[in-house]
């Protein structure tokens, strides 16, 4: 039946569910899958050029027959590349971690829901303050980069739902199943962001060994640092760390950061390894919610798989199987 929300009648899908926008996994086939299954798949744009976003977005313009959308990191991202992607007419834009002000004039242009993730109260009253039309409101159990000192998605979606007013909420962050999905809704969130459950879909643009070892992980096997953005020579402003699954550099290097940043010899080692095969081309971004990802699902099914788990949730928290 879906479970309608203030979101899903915004952006005019049937399930408040949508595919976080990874870069790196979450292209074009991803997102038009997640959107013909009723949720809204984004194209993990990042900060790619603008021939990369086309080229993804010819993909899903092409196979989505639902409302789909694209999401750029604001550090990053050139203006030119957002101009080009709205040519596409995505139902949606979402734009995380730093200043959206550059892009506003044409997201509001291209008449595009502008959606703006936030980590701390501090971007919460930022992105209020420049007419955020939906919060994403993520957690620190996230997986990929989020807030150095980040709250957790359990409290932090209450205290921005009381700042929020009318503006609807996303949670994202620790959500891998429908009860997830189910608690933020009780908590009043309009929807749910997630990353590594649908980073454990065939139609991600990962291997098959991402696969595998999500499958095989637990919450435990993950951490937040700043480690692999610094030996990788990554740009990533330090107050945005990475919540990954285990790496030897991470056992490395913790807690030496500032040594490991001025240590070159350290970096070209790791780039040997990688290209020995050592070390996995890319870290393994995970979350702590990966403990309920077990299998690899076609993501228009995982949609509907999500949204009637959370259903049967909610009709259990409310007793309402005992009553029928």
């Amino acid at each position: 039946m879906g479970l309608r929300t203030v979101f899903t009648e915004l952006v005019g899908i049937r399930h408040p569910i949508v595919s976080a926008p990874m870069g790196g996994a979450a292209g074009g086939e991803l997102a038009a899958a997640v959107s013909n299954g009723g949720g809204l798949g984004l194209v993990g744009a990042s900060r790619a050029d603008a021939a990369w976003v086309a080229d993804e977005l010819a993909i899903v313009a092409a196979r989505a027959e639902k409302p789909w959308g694209v999401g750029f990191l604001s550090w990053g991202a050139e203006v030119s590349a957002v101009e080009r992607a709205l040519e596409f007419e995505p139902a949606a834009l979402m734009l995380g971690f730093g200043d959206p002000r550059p892009f506003l004039p044409a997201v509001r242009a291209s008449g595009a829901v502008l959606l703006l993730q936030v980590t701390d109260m501090a971007e919460v009253e930022d992105a209020l303050a420049v007419g955020a039309d939906v919060l994403v409101v993520q957690g620190s159990e996230s997986g990929g980069h989020g807030a150095r000192q980040g709250r957790s998605t359990l409290t932090f979606v209450p205290a921005v739902l009381d700042r929020a007013g009318a503006v609807p909420v996303l949670a994202a962050g620790g959500i891998a199943d429908g009860r997830g999905l189910a608690a933020v809704l009780a908590l009043g969130a309009a929807g749910a962001m997630l990353g590594t459950r649908f980073q454990a879909t065939p139609e991600a643009t990962v291997n098959a060994a991402v696969h595998a070892a999500v499958a095989a992980a637990t919450g435990a096997d993950t951490e937040r640092s700043s480690v692999l953005d610094i030996i990788r020579g990554a740009q990533w402003p330090r107050r945005w760390t990475a919540r990954t699954l285990h790496h030897p550099a991470l056992d490395r290097w913790r807690d030496r950061e500032t040594e490991l940043a001025q240590d070159d010899s350290a970096k070209r080692d790791y780039s040997d390894a990688v290209r020995r095969g050592e070390y996995p081309p890319e870290p393994i971004w995970a979350g702590e919610a990966i403990d309920n990802i077990d299998t690899v699902v076609p993501a228009r099914e995982l949609v509907e798989t999500l949204a009637a788990e959370a259903e049967a949730a909610l009709r259990r928290a409310s007793g309402a199987d005992e009553l029928s």
